[in-house]
């Protein structure tokens, strides 16, 4: 995002704060309605366009967002909107894809007030890893031909009563709107979840899998380096013998099998 951008989303941010005090049900909603109006917008370019039009002064653009949803969104939603469509953006699609993100806090939100964040950011993870085992599930959710609601309702078939409600509409709003491959948008929003709790992610291959002692000590040693709570997400790869490797944003720990061969090689050339 450009600076105006980056302004204008910080001030959305601040409006979907005061309008989450209260119970999770607020939360819930406000999230699930952000969601209803990103798709609207997707759906009508003139509309995405009027909104963020920086030549229109921002009181009549927030109007302009009121008689569009006025009475059908709740007052909480309608005042993220309002704040958000007065702001001054770049791009129309910086306002549409802050909403998006701020329909996902939302939802991360509610699922914190219900004690279900760490479920909810485990099942995203366990999602990524999903689509990456099966090719054709994650080709059926990134084709650009197939419709948007199409590639919900699949993930509905395939989620619905296993996964928390909030993981499924996450998911769902997800690969609505995502272009490519899939499972790195689902490694987002659980990196977005363990932020919203102040918490770094650790992304984990390892050769076998590693007990709850194990993840645990793990754990303990990535906090002591990085001085934050370490929220660590597991993955087997067999392909590396043994030993872990360890990523925390761009940093990677090799501590595998590959990796010990592939230094001493490097070391012998």
């Amino acid at each position: 995002m450009y600076a105006a951008s980056r302004e204008a989303s910080t001030r959305a941010r601040e409006a979907l704060s005061a309008a989450l005090i209260g119970s999770d049900s607020v939360a819930a909603t406000t999230g699930s309605e952000l969601f209803a109006v990103v798709t609207v917008l997707d759906d009508q370019r003139s509309l995405r366009v009027a909104l963020a039009d920086k030549s229109v002064s921002s009181s009549a653009r927030a109007e302009l967002a009121e008689r569009v949803f006025g009475g059908k969104i709740s007052a909480a939603t309608l005042a993220v909107l309002t704040t958000a469509v007065a702001q001054n953006w770049s791009r129309a699609r910086d306002l549409v894809d802050t909403l998006e993100l701020l329909g996902q806090e939302a939802l991360l939100r509610a699922a914190t007030d219900r004690g279900r964040i760490d479920a909810v950011e485990d099942e995203l993870f366990r999602l990524g890893r999903i689509v990456e085992d099966y090719p054709d599930l994650e080709q059926a959710l990134a084709v650009r031909g197939t419709p948007a609601q199409a590639k919900r309702e699949l993930l509905e078939r395939l989620l619905s009563g296993k996964v928390e409600d909030i993981t499924l509409q996450l998911a769902q709003q997800a690969v609505g709107r995502s272009v490519g491959d899939v499972g790195p948008v689902f490694d987002r929003l659980s990196d977005l979840a363990a932020a919203l709790r102040r918490q770094i992610v650790a992304h984990v291959r390892a050769a076998v899998e590693l007990t709850q002692q194990q993840r645990e000590h793990l754990a303990a040693s990535l906090q002591r380096i990085y001085d934050k709570p370490i929220t660590v997400h597991v993955q087997v790869d067999e392909t590396l013998l043994a030993g872990v490797v360890v990523r925390v944003g761009d940093d990677v720990i090799d501590g595998s099998a590959i990796g010990r061969l592939l230094r001493l090689r490097q070391s012998l050339t």
